[in-house]
């Protein structure tokens, strides 16, 4: 509840404005503090990654505890690099009276446009400690190269 100091010059008009104001306010504060508590939070799931590129390839890192390495799909399509999967729910969450819900389950899809011409062939995908590494090879006319410059006679 917001406190407002009563002006007398604030006609009824304006206390109404500030009124709705702070209906409006309320509405936002509730909607994005609920977000996290919400039984649709499964839609919110969408796992950190990282993207480094290097003068061979791009390595992408995303973070993926407790997903099944059946559960993670990587597809390359031009220079796109999509990475779909699921985190399911625990089995021990489905048969107790569970206290607190804080890691979000259901399915995700990440995206990455490289913006440079890569090889489909070489794609490397593996996962380590809960760490999703892909590496996608740079095309070799994508590639960087050094021209040493020589002295002219």
């Amino acid at each position: 509840m917001t406190l407002i100091r009563w002006n007398p010059l604030l006609t009824s008009q304006s206390r109404e404005l500030v009124g709705m104001q702070d209906e409006v306010n309320r509405l936002f504060d509730s909607f994005f503090s609920r977000a996290g508590s919400r039984d649709d939070a499964a839609s919110l799931f969408n796992p950190a990654a990282d993207v480094q590129e290097t003068p061979e390839d791009f390595v992408v890192r995303v973070d993926l505890p407790g997903v099944s390495q059946k559960d993670v799909k990587v597809s390359l399509m031009g220079d796109t690099l999509t990475i779909r999967g699921e985190r399911k729910r625990d089995e021990a969450q489905k048969n107790g009276s569970v206290h607190r819900l804080e890691r979000v389950h259901g399915t995700f899809e990440r995206t990455f446009t490289f913006g440079t011409p890569v090889r489909s062939d070489g794609v490397k995908a593996q996962v380590r400690d809960g760490v999703l590494q892909v590496r996608v090879p740079k095309a070799e006319e994508a590639r960087v190269r050094e021209i040493e410059v020589q002295i002219a006679s």
